[in-house]
């Protein structure tokens, strides 16, 4: 019985997953891909594996251990730095996905957690930008870095509140 409860569940969450990323893929078909995202369900299903864990389905993360993302973290390219921040914190340089993968991730990121912040002239990142940045990531010092950067922000507000 206890085999038979395990499959279940296993087939419940396969296909949860397939549900979401089928309809990630209805969505994607109604407008075109955000630029510097080749495979949008793709940088969904790698953002459901790499980052939703910590950061939430919907970005929100918490205001004590995980920064949110959701209408803050393009904010970052505001200021000088916080672009290469965003390449370099620890979730995003030492993740195993490759370089045209997490670039995409990064982008996807950026357009569905907080397009309302994006520079009008924004550049999205390439595989080559995201290669030369997490040759350095930030490790312990991501904290300082961060705090440095929301201070340098125009508004003054701290993403995430």
């Amino acid at each position: 019985m206890r085999a038979s409860a395990t499959a279940l569940s296993a087939s419940l969450a396969a296909f949860a997953a397939a549900a979401a990323l089928a309809g990630t893929a209805t969505a994607s078909r109604a407008q075109p891909p955000p630029r510097g995202v080749a495979d949008p369900i793709q940088a969904r299903a790698d953002y459901m594996l790499k980052c939703q864990g910590c950061h939430r389905p919907e970005g929100g993360g918490d205001l004590r251990t995980t920064p949110p993302m959701r209408g803050s973290v393009a904010k970052f390219l505001s200021v000088p730095g916080g672009r290469e921040y965003l390449g370099r914190v620890p979730g995003v340089a030492t993740t195993d996905l490759d370089d045209a993968r997490l670039a995409g991730l990064l982008n996807w990121t950026l357009y569905r957690f907080d397009p309302a912040n994006l520079p009008d002239d924004f550049r999205a990142y390439t595989a080559a930008e995201i290669g030369h940045l997490r040759r350095a990531p930030l490790r312990t010092e991501a904290s300082r870095v961060r705090a440095e950067l929301i201070a340098r922000m125009p508004d003054g507000e701290s993403p995430g509140k």
